[in-house]
């Protein structure tokens, strides 16, 4: 195979504990495997092999490549004790909008739909999503909330 074109990517440098740390990820059964093939990524790259031959061994994009090459050089100033091996192979927080519902609201939510609406005074004997809603409203767990969405949060759990 000719070598790649273009400029060569910035070398990755492991420390013994960092090169020690990835090969641990790598060879664990319970790791993730999207973890598990980022730690393989930078163990290559670490070996000094371009991101093109990277991308081809393992069976991912060269963006990919290019991507966790970037990320952990840009964390590896921070110390393990700080920021450790598995912690820097996650994936960061995607955009959009906060949770308006907490976990503990949810968990009361949850509750609420197991309990039989009888208790709680109503005349049905299944929930509706109209009826939990104005139930969820009554016991003032969240300030507002459609049926539609007391449906959705529902039918996930």
């Amino acid at each position: 195979m000719r070598g790649p074109r273009g400029p060569k990517p910035t070398p990755i440098h492991l420390s013994e504990a960092e090169r020690q740390g990835l090969e641990k990820l790598v060879n664990k059964h319970t790791v993730g495997q999207q973890i598990a093939l980022r730690g393989r990524i930078l163990l290559a790259a670490a070996e000094g092999k371009p991101n093109v031959h990277i991308a081809k061994d393992l069976g991912v994009t060269l963006d990919m490549v290019r991507l966790w090459r970037k990320r952990w050089l840009e964390l590896q100033p921070i110390a393990l004790d700080d920021l450790n091996v598995a912690e820097r192979l996650q994936d960061l927080p995607r955009p959009g909008a906060p949770a308006r519902i907490t976990a503990d609201q949810l968990s009361q939510i949850v509750a609420l739909a197991c309990e039989k609406p009888e208790d709680s005074a109503r005349p049905i004997t299944h929930w509706t999503s109209r009826e939990i809603a104005e139930e969820i409203l009554q016991r003032g767990i969240v300030e507002q909330i459609s049926p539609r969405h007391a449906a959705r949060l529902l039918k996930r759990r």
